[in-house]
């Protein structure tokens, strides 16, 4: 199947970075980056539940004279045929309709605030938004780009956590490298896990290309985030249930992002994934 995912460039040495980190993760998994420049600051989202209309800050407007010529020289870089997005439909003159029908899309931390702005331990309202409704897993870009060469699955148990668990079977499977899981250990025993892994078919897959299975005391939280490899890409599910239940709506997450500088690949509620 061809994989496709969108990234919304940005013209700019920071917006740069997270388009190479979208390069690598495509070329990695075998995927096809298909790059929106886009003309005006604003543009609209439909998704079968929402409408999120996304309020980009103006350094994604930054020179557009040389911003295709840019994003095709980093295109060039990695050896990958260029691919550009021109909207079709247009909810006012300049708010575009940008579809919804990829694999995956990559944002930025944030994609509202000036990247002077953006630091560890804040994702922005509009993409928390996005990872909310929509149905494709969302890349989340380290600040500057960072080669990944593992995959760690953070699993807690609920059933967005085994999306997240089947998108890093996926993603190790595409890839050819390394996967190592990850949990916390709140009010079940090791067992409990297992037998959820079990249940839902994913036991001979896991014995066939996982590495280890990490436990930890709910107390050694900081300690598990020191121990996932730095140059390893984080996958987990947002809004689920157990530990990961607030990695898009508070503490967890600023932890996270205060902590940790990988990659993070997220599958929000209504995101299906098959590993079939």
């Amino acid at each position: 199947m061809n994989y496709k995912l969108l990234h919304i460039f940005r013209n700019t040495p920071f917006g740069r970075e997270t388009f190479l980190q979208s390069l690598y993760f495509c070329k990695t998994i075998n995927a096809f980056p298909v790059v929106y420049i886009p003309k005006s600051d604003k543009f609209l989202m439909y998704f079968s539940n929402d409408a999120v209309q996304v309020d980009l800050d103006h350094s994604y407007l930054t020179s557009p004279d040389t911003a295709k010529g840019h994003a095709e020289d980093l295109f060039n870089e990695m050896q990958i045929k260029p691919m550009f997005y021109e909207p079709k439909n247009f909810t006012a003159s300049t708010l575009p309709d940008i579809s919804t029908n990829f694999d995956y899309l990559c944002c930025p931390r944030s994609v509202s605030d000036l990247s002077s702005k953006i630091g560890l331990g804040h994702i922005g309202p509009k993409v928390r938004r996005i990872i909310k409704h929509s149905t494709f897993p969302v890349l989340i870009t380290s600040p500057v780009f960072k080669p990944w060469k593992s995959i760690s699955v953070f699993f807690g148990g609920s059933k967005n956590a085994l999306n997240a668990l089947k998108l890093g079977l996926k993603i190790a499977m595409s890839s050819g490298l390394p996967l190592n899981i990850y949990t916390l250990l709140e009010k079940h025993k090791k067992s409990y896990y297992q037998e959820l892994i079990k249940k839902d078919g994913l036991e001979e897959p896991l014995s066939q290309l996982s590495n280890e299975w990490h436990f930890y005391k709910k107390s050694d939280f900081d300690a598990m985030l020191y121990d996932v490899p730095h140059n390893s890409l984080i996958v987990l599910g947002a809004y689920g249930h157990g530990i990961i239940k607030d990695i898009l709506l508070g503490s967890k997450m600023e932890q996270i992002q205060s902590t940790v500088t990988n990659n993070l690949l997220i599958t929000g509620p209504y995101c299906s994934v098959s590993i079939a």
